[in-house]
């Protein structure tokens, strides 16, 4: 990757501090873009698995959130106007349709529920950010 990674020290309890990566939307999308099709994985997961892709402690959970919301819209709007879907970013495998944040995403809980089901997840539990093996069989 190009990109230089953005890390800030910041403080952590009394005495501590951490290094924070403050991603880009292109850090973000690049990491869902990896996310397994069929498997709901959580957005925790995602900042987790940036931190330690770039030797950080944390990600900033306000921007990853901003970035996902972002994201959700140009996808949505590109499978409005017909893109196949092989060509967005598929930001419905970081949300839980039945989360908050669902509603606040472009499409709404209904769209993600759906694009899940096409992929074959039918609403398991999420586990340490992936899904149980309720998944239909191939």
């Amino acid at each position: 990757m190009s990109e230089i990674p953005t890390i800030k020290p910041r403080r952590k309890g009394r005495s501590g501090m951490q290094e924070m990566l403050i991603p880009s939307q292109q850090m973000v999308a690049e990491q869902i873009r990896s996310a397994p099709e069929g498997d709901l994985t959580e957005i925790g997961v995602l900042r987790r698995r940036l931190a330690a892709q770039y030797g950080a402690d944390a990600c900033c959970p306000v921007t990853v959130q901003r970035h996902l919301r972002a994201i959700a819209e140009l996808s949505y709007a590109a499978l409005e106007e017909g893109e196949p879907v092989s060509t967005v970013t598929p930001y419905w495998r970081m949300v839980d349709p039945a989360s908050l944040l669902a509603k606040r995403l472009a499409g709404g809980p209904t769209f993600i529920r759906e694009r899940l089901a096409v992929e074959g997840w039918e609403g398991g539990v999420i586990v340490a950010g992936i899904t149980d093996a309720r998944k239909k069989s191939a």
